[in-house]
């Protein structure tokens, strides 16, 4: 494939991935893998391996993608740490145990599995979750433990951070108000995707057949390109976040999930 395409390929996508994340809470893995998976198989990758790989990388990229947006939020007050914490700690346990799981599926499996997760996000971006201002927010223990524990296995198996699934539990279920639940939610993915890394940094040492300049599973000639969009990016869509409302942009985002999904159900 052209280097040039290549490039401006990825350097697309980190955009849109990193504006994402600032935006609407969410990792941005939901553009990125597949945009890495097809450049990766077109490359010559076998496709098992290429879902590995653009896995790993993607939620390589959004761990300092989050990072940052975890911090814009926590700036304006929107991080309640009491709660991203305990639900952290359950996630890097779910995501070692969900990328463990992960390395040794096949790829297909892993692609249905993104593919399904997608779709069903695409469906959550439409559905307009409504916070309740009467209500005060819920801290149970357990409650966050199993939560987080559930976030990093989806983390892991579906190579995506999770932010589309925990934002709508910590309003209807948690009671938090919408800005609230979105800046936790960046903070509790900078654990499950640092979980999500690690495993598959170590499960993929020693493989063959990975793209040169690779650690484990991580690409790190994607991972630096991405890095280098999505932190700005990201940081444009926090303050974009607190200054106006995101209907518009939900619709789009749940239009390129649900064609996203479709695609990568294509053998």
């Amino acid at each position: 494939m052209d280097i040039i395409l290549y490039l401006l390929s990825l350097i697309t996508t980190g955009s849109v991935a990193g504006f994402a994340s600032g935006m609407v809470g969410v990792g941005g893995c939901f553009i990125m893998v597949p945009v890495q998976y097809w450049l990766l198989v077109g490359d010559g990758l076998d496709s098992t391996l290429a879902i590995r790989v653009a896995f790993a990388t993607g939620l390589a990229v959004t761990l300092p993608t989050v990072m940052t947006s975890a911090l814009g939020h926590h700036r304006k007050g929107a991080v309640d740490w009491q709660t991203a914490i305990p639900m952290g700690v359950a996630a890097v346990v779910g995501a070692v145990t969900g990328g463990t799981i992960a390395t040794f599926l096949p790829g297909q499996v892993l692609k249905t599995f993104f593919a399904v997760l997608v779709t069903l996000m695409a469906v959550r971006m439409l559905w307009n979750v409504k916070e309740c201002s009467v209500c005060p927010p819920r801290q149970s223990l357990p409650v966050l433990l199993f939560i987080g524990f559930c976030i990093g296995n989806i983390t892991s198996l579906a190579g995506v951070g999770g932010g589309v699934v925990l934002v709508p539990i910590l309003v209807l279920l948690l009671h938090y108000p919408v800005h609230t639940a979105i800046g936790t939610s960046s903070a509790c993915l900078i654990f499950s995707s640092a979980g999500a890394v690690a495993t598959y940094l170590w499960h993929g040492l020693g493989v063959a057949g990975l793209p040169p300049y690779s650690i484990g599973y991580v690409d790190l000639v994607q991972w630096g390109v991405l890095v280098a969009t999505t932190i700005p990016l990201s940081i444009v869509g926090v303050k974009y976040a607190h200054r106006c409302p995101a209907k518009i942009l939900r619709y789009f985002f749940a239009t390129l999930m649900f064609i996203v999904g479709v695609l990568m159900l294509i053998p």
